[in-house]
């Protein structure tokens, strides 16, 4: 470590205690953009024999328990990092060099579980259900697994998981080790989307090297430091796998795909089903030959979201545009002898077959139906009257609705004479 950036941590330290309150507001949000003080404050924490470490851990602390949010922030950005040092130093036996990083995870985890009142926090999730539409699927397009969904769904059957109340914790024990660190992995995913890039980049790397260390895998990856194996739980490599999933999106590709992959390296060596299922899950998600750069700044997830429009064509035929439709007038030709008698039917120069035959002219009179065709005809003998008059006989409706079923019923019907 330079002596430059020894000189800024120290001026670090000794600023914030001669701070008023009044202006923390404005101290913390000129904090985060000391880019040099974040990278000299990494290196301090990953020296664990550094004399500035046990101030360093105090002062963080103190960030986190001052009720500014982002002060709070601050300190959560280095929780990846503080989290590989205490589990390097853990599998090295060395628990001495660990005691203000150890310090530093139980007060904030001590903090995360009660609320401001004191009490103990109990944190609630709905599984959504697949019938209902969201962000990243359509319920269309799951099949009859959605019948299912919905019936349940009806029934007000959604299932809700809780977690806690969490116990206080005075000391990390190898029993209660990862409940802790997984809580805490939590806590870091839930503000996800205000850590910086160096922040993503260490989240990365410690997934790496937490599940490569001690196998072959380590010097393929060529990780130098400890080669003891660094024990794992199920529920932290899930709490790993969201913090990477974001990553792959924000910026992080080659890392998080690196992170990834070592990842379902270390659950099969295991048989974790949950990280297996939930790794794999994202891989076969991942778009093919994109985003390979890592540096191009933050990206997005493409998912058709439903419209907030309908999606029923003003076109599209319905039973209130059935009742509500009227046939159009049927056109004939102006004509001076156009005009039809009771009992004597026009047929219209309509060519339903390809056998050329005579047809009557628009001048000329329709030929007379047999006996049994007026029958069968009756209905729209009845009706055929004149269309210019249309204050006689049934309702001008009925006589354009008969004429035109005739029509497309075609003439070659039982009963009527082929032209």
């Amino acid at each position: 470590m330079f002596t430059s950036e020894k000189g800024a941590v120290e001026e670090w330290l000794s600023e914030f205690k001669t701070l008023p309150e009044t202006s923390l507001s404005n101290y913390a949000t000129n904090l985060k953009d000391k880019s040099s003080l974040v990278s000299s404050l990494y290196k301090v924490i990953q020296e664990p024999q550094s004399e500035l470490l046990e101030p360093v851990c105090h002062q963080l602390f103190e960030f986190y328990r001052s009720g500014e949010e982002q002060l709070l922030r601050f300190t959560l950005q280095f929780l990846p990092e503080l989290i590989w040092c205490y589990l390097a130093v853990s599998a090295s036996r060395n628990v001495h060099s660990s005691g203000c990083i150890e310090a530093l995870l139980l007060g904030v985890y001590n903090l995360e579980i009660v609320d401001k009142q004191g009490h103990s926090k109990v944190l609630s999730f709905t599984i959504p259900s697949l019938s209902k539409p969201s962000v990243y699927h359509e319920p269309s397009s799951i099949g009859s697994m959605a019948l299912t969904e919905s019936a349940l769904s009806q029934h007000g059957l959604s299932k809700v998981v809780y977690s806690g109340p969490h116990p206080q914790r005075e000391m990390l024990t190898a029993q209660n080790r990862f409940e802790v660190l997984t809580f805490l992995l939590l806590c870091y995913n839930a503000a996800l989307t205000y850590m910086p890039s160096v922040s993503l980049q260490s989240l990365c790397q410690i997934c790496s090297r937490i599940c490569v260390c001690g196998y072959p895998r380590q010097h393929v990856r060529k990780y130098k430091g400890i080669s003891s194996r660094i024990p794992v739980s199920s529920g932290f490599m899930v709490q790993m796998l969201t913090g990477i999933y974001f990553a792959f999106y924000n910026g992080e590709w080659d890392l998080a795909q690196k992170a990834l992959d070592d990842i379902i390296y270390r659950a099969q060596l295991e048989l974790y089903p949950e990280p297996l299922l939930v790794a794999n899950a994202i891989k076969a998600s991942l778009p093919h030959g994109a985003m390979k750069s890592s540096k191009e700044g933050t990206r997005c997830i493409q998912v058709e979201i439903t419209p907030t429009s309908s999606r029923i064509s003003r076109n599209a035929v319905t039973s209130m545009s059935i009742r509500g439709h009227r046939w159009k007038r049927h056109e004939q030709p102006d004509n001076s002898n156009d005009t039809t008698e009771l009992g004597i039917l026009v047929i219209p120069e309509i060519s339903v077959t390809n056998v050329a035959g005579e047809r009557t002219g628009n001048g000329e009179k329709g030929r007379t139906l047999g006996e049994i065709d007026a029958q069968h005809m009756q209905g729209v003998q009845e009706t055929a009257t004149d269309p210019r008059t249309e204050s006689k006989g049934l309702p001008e409706i009925r006589r354009q609705k008969s004429v035109r079923k005739m029509m497309e019923d075609g003439i070659n019907s039982p009963g009527r004479v082929q032209f």
